[in-house]
Parts: C-alpha cells; sequence; structure tokens
C-alpha cells in the first residue's frame, strides 16, 4: 500500500511539473483569416522551428508548448515582421494585432517579461517611424535635386537636418535602452534590449563603446538565472568580447 501511494504521488508530482512548464500564447489579428503565423524557440544556439499554425477565419489562433527552461519564442509573419515572447511557466499569453503589421501594431494580456519587451518595442517603434520619415524626405529631395529644382546648397541644407533628427533619435532610443536595462536588471529581457540596432549595422550599445551595461547585464542573470542556458551563452559572449577589446576601453 505504501508503494502504491508513493508511486501515485510520484506520477502525480510529474502531472503537476508538466502543467507548470506549459505555456499557451493565442490571439486574434486582423486581417489575419485563414493566414498563416510561425513560431519558433529562440535558443542560444539560434532559432528553432516549432510549429507553423493556420488562423481560422476569424483570425484567431492558439498554442500550447511544454517549456524546457525559460527562453524567448518568435511569431512571425515574415522574415522581417515578427514579435518577440518571453513567458515564464505556465502563464497565458493573449496576443492582438494586425497581421500584415505584427511588429508594430500587437498588444499584449498577460505575460510580464513579455510586457517588458512590448515596452521596449513600442518605444522603439517610434524610431522605425522617424527613420521611415527621414528615409522619405531624403529621397524626397534627391528627386528635387535630381530635376533641377532646388540647388545643390539647399539639398545639403535638408540633409543636414535630417542627419541631426536622425542623431537626435539615436540618442534618445540609446538613453531609453541603457535605462532599461539598469532598471530591469536580471530579465532577459535585457539581452534583448541590448541587441536592439538603432538602424542596419548602428547598434545602440556598442560593446567596444559601452562594455559596462555587458556587465549590467550578465551580472544581474547570474544573480536571477544562473544555470539559465541563456545566461551561460551570454557569459561565453561577454568574455570574448572582454578578449575582443582588451586594452581598448
Amino acid at each position: 500500500m505504501k508503494r502504491l501511494i508513493l508511486a501515485v504521488t510520484a506520477a502525480l508530482l510529474v502531472v503537476s511539473c508538466g502543467k507548470k512548464q506549459q505555456i499557451e500564447i493565442s490571439g486574434t489579428l486582423q486581417n489575419g483569416a485563414n493566414k498563416v503565423i510561425y513560431i519558433e524557440e529562440l535558443s542560444p544556439d539560434g532559432p528553432i522551428f516549432l510549429d507553423s499554425i493556420q488562423l481560422d477565419d476569424k483570425g484567431f489562433f492558439s498554442f500550447r508548448y511544454e517549456m524546457p527552461y525559460k527562453t524567448f519564442y518568435n511569431l512571425h509573419v515574415s522574415q522581417f515582421d515578427y514579435v518577440v515572447l518571453l513567458p515564464d511557466y505556465g502563464e497565458k499569453i493573449q496576443l492582438s494585432g494586425v497581421y500584415d503589421s505584427l511588429m508594430m501594431t500587437y498588444r499584449l494580456k498577460g505575460g510580464g517579461d513579455s510586457q517588458l519587451l512590448w515596452q521596449l518595442q513600442e518605444y522603439t517603434n517610434d524610431g522605425i517611424r522617424t527613420l521611415r520619415r527621414i528615409g522619405a524626405i531624403d529621397q524626397h529631395n534627391k528627386q528635387l535635386l535630381s530635376e533641377g529644382n532646388i540647388t545643390e546648397k539647399e539639398f545639403e541644407k535638408a540633409h543636414a537636418a535630417t542627419d541631426s533628427i536622425y542623431l537626435n533619435t539615436y540618442y534618445e532610443e540609446q538613453t531609453y535602452v541603457c535605462r532599461f536595462i539598469d532598471d530591469h536588471a536580471g530579465s532577459l529581457a535585457t539581452i534583448i534590449a541590448l541587441y536592439k540596432p538603432f538602424n542596419t549595422n548602428h547598434p545602440l550599445i556598442d560593446p567596444q563603446q559601452h562594455f559596462e551595461y555587458y556587465d549590467i547585464v550578465l551580472q544581474g542573470l547570474e544573480e536571477s538565472l544562473p544555470d539559465n542556458p541563456h545566461t551561460l551563452n551570454f557569459k561565453n559572449t561577454v568574455e570574448h568580447l572582454r578578449f575582443q577589446y582588451a586594452g581598448q576601453q
């Protein structure tokens, strides 16, 4: 009888642990009727494809998964339009937005660290919109110059103005990301913040210039999630960069 009780108890514990580790991600996307959304785990070794889900005729989808450890999940509708989530064990996250513009429109219910990533994305979306406006203005001015409607001097003056807007937006976003890392040290969300680019080949936190923020992220993760594979991988990255930039600080 004692052996039977122990066996049943052990089985219940296994089932209980499984339920605690299961995450659920669901949502309804406008313009998403019968379209497909793709889900990947963003492991330290790279993305791992998990599933492709066809939305129903109302744009609804649902996904359940036994999370092996706390990690990132990438929901994307195309190569450049995606959402990164960071669920905790047992969390149920509800997503809404527009299928054709997921990154710029999505909203969340639930998900503490996923909410942090949403806040980060919302702020950087403003930078994306500014870059698009600058690009459109520069392109328009190039057209005017080629048609002879403005002089070279007028073009250079207009370009200097858009350059100034670019730099001001860059430094504002860099300040926000640095504050985000300081305020949320210990969250894996700080890794995403650290690697946020402002524009192609223009990182917000350049390790050669602001290596101290790599140390801040690592220290926080080693205190809160010392055995997490992302922490261990990031530690290797930091040590490699420390060696690479030794004497250049």
